[in-house]
């Protein structure tokens, strides 16, 4: 398998493609406006029955980059975190986010496939995750870590809440090369071509390779706002000691304010629809399940202003 990065064709030719990995993505000519989304191998190299995805890849990288920054973040966070410590944390945060992720798209989203087909909960290579199921993952791995531990779960939130939107970040990656979640038809020259295999359940009458409509890319908003933005925004106000609870609180509202917006741009799931309000143009099932999160994080700033800050270094009691 070669590993390079190389264009051909310049900036104003009429074709360029981008070779990555040994593998071409594909970009349209540029008198084609507006673009047309990347043809993107899904599948990195596969022996036999044995096949490395992009999807996988994204994951384990934000699992990595998660375990890599905690360990940073560990010697200057109030606590006495140990390396292993850090480990353990991110083995019982993956976990929970795994799981949770797809029990919560199966129970949010899909509830009727599985009454009709229980093992379709288990068939997670056909797809299918739910970040509001991820985080109640999340939240029953620390606790689960807590007890082991004996560190307070509110502590272990705030330790854990400006790693998470690394994660998220990836996560979006991988459905983008997966050409999942395409957006709602874009107004204008902003918006992305997608192939009628992604759209068809969202437009049935898409005919021939190519919808003939762009789209806003909203796996690519997603991954700048609940990942890039939110994990700089988190991250500074961690820099210094805060109260107990507010780092977690405004991690909790970051999210959902952000996921409320980008809700905007991205189709609602084909089978689902709009949940309710379409006379004002509809609300999706994300942005139900984002206002629980923004008044947790709401009520959770208000209660950390009767907690003591603890300088850096300091053991939690």
């Amino acid at each position: 398998m070669r590993c390079c990065l190389r264009f051909t064709g310049g900036l104003f030719t009429k074709r360029a493609s981008l070779a990555l990995f040994g593998y071409a993505w594909r970009f349209p000519p540029a008198e084609e406006l507006p673009v047309h989304y990347p043809v993107i191998d899904p599948v990195i190299v596969s022996i036999g029955p044995v096949a490395l995805r992009w999807y996988g890849l994204m994951y384990l990288a934000g699992f990595a980059v998660v375990w890599w920054l905690g360990r940073r973040r560990a010697t200057t966070h109030p606590g006495n975190w140990q390396p292993n410590d850090i480990s353990d944390l991110v083995f019982y945060g993956a976990m929970g986010a795994v799981l949770g992720g797809r029990i919560g798209y199966v129970l949010f989203y899909n509830f009727g496939l599985f009454l009709d087909d229980p093992l379709y909960l288990f068939r997670m290579w056909e797809g299918g995750m739910a970040f509001h199921g991820g985080l109640l993952g999340v939240a029953v791995g620390v606790w689960l870590f807590a007890r082991k531990t004996g560190r307070r779960f509110i502590d272990i939130g705030d330790f854990l809440a400006p790693l998470c939107p690394i994660g998220l970040g990836f996560g979006r990656l991988g459905n983008f090369i997966n050409m999942e979640l395409p957006g709602r038809v874009a107004e204008g020259a902003v918006g992305l071509v997608y192939k009628c295999d992604a759209v068809r359940a969202l437009n049935p009458m898409c005919i021939g390779e190519w919808e003939n409509a762009a789209r806003h890319p909203s796996p690519l908003y997603q991954a700048f706002t609940e990942g890039a933005l939110l994990f700089v925004l988190v991250w500074l106000v961690s820099a210094q000691p805060k109260p107990r609870g507010f780092v977690s609180g405004v991690f909790l509202c970051g999210y959902a304010g952000f996921r409320l917006i980008t809700e905007l741009f991205r189709s609602p799931d084909a089978h689902i629809g709009f949940v309710g309000l379409e006379s004002i143009g509809g609300i999706t099932m994300g942005q139900v399940l984002s206002i629980p999160m923004l008044i947790a994080g709401i009520l959770l700033i208000l209660w950390s202003r009767g907690q003591k800050v603890l300088p850096a270094g300091a053991s939690p009691t």
